[in-house]
C-alpha cells in the first residue's frame, strides 16, 4: 500500500508539488496525469526516495519512507521514462548484479520467466549497446520486477515500446496489480491509462485537483453527460491538453 500525506516539495521559492495527499490499495492501478511541468515525476521521485521531500509523509507497504528507508525500498520498484544500464554488463548479469543487491536467492528461476515475458530470452547475453530503445526499456522492467516488488512507480514506462510492446506491457501491469500489487503510472497515452487504471489523480501546477475511482472522477467533471473520455476529463479538469 502507498500512503502520501501532505507531501510538497520545494526548490528554493518554487513550490514543484503542494499538500499532496493520497493513498493506493493492493490491487489498485492509480493513473497520475497532468500537463508538462504539473510535478508528476518529481512526485514518483519523491515518493520512491530518489528525491527528498521538502515536508510530509510517505508510507510504503507500512514503512515509513523518511524514518525506515531501506525497509521501504525493499518493497517498491520505481522506473523511469530513460533506461540507465552498465554499458558492459549483458542482459542476464544485470539481472544477476540486481539479484545481489536485493538478496534474491536462485534468481535464475525468476528471469527466466522475466525474460520471457518481456521477449528478452534470445538477447539474455547481449549488451546495452547492441539493444533498440525499446529493449534497453524492457530491461529496466526486468530488472525492477525482479524482486517482486509489492509498489511500483511507473514514469512514462511505455516509452520506445512499440503497439505491440505496450499492449503487452499493460498486461503485465494490470496482472501484478490483480496479484495484490498497488502501482501507481504516469503516462501521456490516456487511453491506455484508461483500460488500465482504477484510479486517476489529475495535477496541475503541483496540486491536486481531483483523485478517486474513474467513475467518481468522470462524474465530477462530466456535467452529466455520459461515456466522457479520459482525456476530455484531463482537459476540463486542467483547463489544457496533455503534454
Amino acid at each position: 500500500m502507498i500512503e502520501v500525506q501532505a507531501l510538497a516539495k520545494q526548490y528554493g521559492s518554487f513550490s514543484a508539488v503542494r499538500d499532496l495527499s493520497f493513498s493506493v490499495r493492493p490491487g489498485e492501478v492509480l493513473g497520475l496525469v497532468g500537463p508538462n511541468g504539473a510535478g508528476k515525476t518529481t512526485t514518483l521521485r519523491c515518493l520512491a526516495g530518489i528525491i527528498p521531500m521538502t515536508s510530509g509523509t510517505v508510507r510504503v507497504a507500512g514503512h515509513d519512507l523518511a524514518v525506515d528507508p531501506v525497509e521501504a525500498k525493499r518493497h517498491l520498484a520505481f522506473f523511469a521514462d530513460e533506461p540507465r544500464l552498465f554499458e558492459y554488463l549483458t542482459v542476464r548479469q544485470h539481472l544477476a548484479f540486481v539479484a545481489r543487491i536485493y538478496g534474491v536467492r536462485d534468481h535464475e528461476t525468476i528471469a527466466t520467466p522475466l525474460l520471457e515475458e518481456l521477449e528478452l530470452l534470445e538477447k539474455a547475453d547481449e549488451l546495452p549497446g547492441e539493444l533498440s530503445r525499446g529493449m534497453k526499456q524492457k530491461l529496466v522492467i526486468a530488472c525492477g520486477l525482479l524482486h517482486s516488488p509489492s509498489v511500483m512507480f511507473f514514469d512514462e514506462p511505455l516509452t520506445g515500446l512499440d503497439p505491440l510492446g505496450i499492449r503487452r506491457m499493460k498486461d503485465s501491469i494490470v496482472r501484478r496489480a490483480q496479484a495484490g500489487a498497488a502501482v501507481v503510472l504516469s503516462s501521456h497515452l490516456l487511453h491506455l491509462l484508461e483500460e488500465v487504471c482504477t484510479n486517476v489523480l489529475i495535477l496541475k501546477k503541483g496540486e491536486k485537483v481531483a483523485d478517486g475511482t474513474l467513475s467518481e472522477v468522470s462524474a465530477q467533471f462530466s456535467n452529466g453527460e455520459a461515456g466522457v473520455s479520459l482525456e476530455e476529463i484531463f482537459i476540463r479538469a486542467t483547463g489544457g491538453t496533455e503534454g
